[in-house]
């Protein structure tokens, strides 16, 4: 194998892994989904509780967001840095 395949193996790898990472971001749109369906759901059980639960719900989204925002990020390292 000469230097000009391997460096396109190499490039090829990059992308994948880029490409894999992401399904982070599939992941944390389904994760958001899932936390306020399940809000709205308790929230039409129990009107009155609703309000006490706003701050679970924000924290939620934003944890599942964050993680999808990281996986963004590992993919960018991957494309542009490594």
């Amino acid at each position: 194998m000469d230097v000009a395949a391997a460096a396109e193996f190499a490039l090829m790898g990059k992308y994948i892994g880029a490409g894999l990472a992401t399904i982070g971001l599939g992941g944390a749109g389904i994760g958001v989904g899932h936390i306020a369906g399940n809000f709205l759901s308790g929230a039409l059980r129990n009107p009155s509780a609703a309000p006490g639960q706003m701050a679970n719900l924000f924290v939620g989204i934003a944890f599942a967001e964050a993680l999808g925002i990281f996986s963004f990020l590992i993919a960018l390292l991957l494309m542009f840095a490594v």
